[in-house]
């Protein structure tokens, strides 16, 4: 089993127009409402990729109770969320048909109580002895400590569980100290923790900040991995249009994918780049294109990049 955290999560909402334009009233062609949240997103990809997969973090209200039931059809996957007083946060994505580009709405989550925190902590520490590895993913709601995922990478540690670290900002900061095993960052986040925007000079930093290894989204340029036992990059072999939304949660899943089976660096790599770019492909975060994922896994290699790890 693998185990996801989603600490804030949402339902999401996509909308698609025909054009986005500021100040003027839209007419929506097409919706859809999917679980939402960046570990929700990584564990309904893995659970279509046939892996079991067991979703925790909080979820409260109308929307959480939504998020629950529509979790409860997903096969291979367990619902294992703690109860809230606050209501679960939604997320909005609207889709330009125009010219492919996405803009996004994120509610800020709901406050997240000190006895809640501790329940959390309880459930978390129950699951980890069944667990493959974890992941832990996204934003943190108000009143969760801000070394919360600090917290969370130490236990996961001390149970030998494999841990996979994706979040922004301070959480991030205080949680690579922590030793995570895999942080995955996107360009902008990883220049934010380490003051450079050279990307494999960025890995380095962060490796030497506590990652074990770090594998970096590069958007359009694909998948930078910093490792103990070498450095590579992967791309996809064309620009991908359509919805990126969730492209950065299957590259979590690609990976714990690839972990889970025990595959080697660069298999892991090709994985992870083809499932993000089948998300693009995709309607909705958490899901993706199946015959587009195997044909990309068929010509995605990983190149090796010269110089120690």
């Amino acid at each position: 089993m693998i185990l996801t955290v989603t600490l804030n999560t949402a339902v999401d909402l996509t909308y698609h127009v025909p054009t986005l334009r500021p100040h003027t009233t839209h007419r929506v062609t097409e919706t859809q409402d999917r679980p939402g949240g960046k570990g929700v997103n990584v564990a309904r990809v893995l659970a279509q990729l046939g892996h079991p997969t067991t979703v925790t973090g909080f979820a409260g209200g109308p929307t959480g109770a939504w998020l629950r039931e529509a979790l409860s059809g997903e096969p291979h996957l367990k619902d294992a969320l703690v109860p809230i007083g606050g209501t679960t946060r939604r997320t909005v994505a609207v889709v330009d048909a125009a010219d492919g580009n996405t803009t996004q709405f994120n509610e800020p989550g709901p406050t997240v109580t000190a006895a809640e925190w501790e329940s959390l902590k309880k459930a978390y520490a129950s699951l980890l002895p069944g667990a493959e590895a974890v992941a832990l993913c996204g934003s943190l709601p108000p009143g969760v400590p801000v070394g919360a995922y600090a917290h969370l990478i130490r236990e996961a540690r001390s149970a030998g569980v494999p841990v996979l670290l994706d979040t922004s900002g301070e959480p991030l900061r205080r949680g690579i100290a922590a030793r995570p095993d895999l942080v995955k960052p996107n360009a902008a986040e990883l220049a934010d923790l380490t003051g450079t925007r050279d990307p494999r000079h960025a890995a380095r930093a962060a490796r030497r900040r506590g990652a074990r290894a770090v594998v970096a989204s590069l958007g359009a340029d694909g998948l930078l991995a910093e490792t103990p036992v070498g450095a590579w990059r992967a791309a996809p072999p064309a620009p991908v249009r359509g919805n990126p939304t969730g492209a950065g949660d299957s590259v979590v899943a690609g990976l714990l994918a690839g972990l889970a089976e025990g595959a080697d660096w660069p298999d892991r790599l090709v994985r992870a780049t083809a499932l993000s770019a089948a998300t693009v492909h995709a309607s909705a975060a958490g899901e993706y294109d199946e015959a587009a994922y195997r044909d990309l896994a068929a010509r995605i290699t990983a190149t090796a990049l010269p110089g120690a790890a």
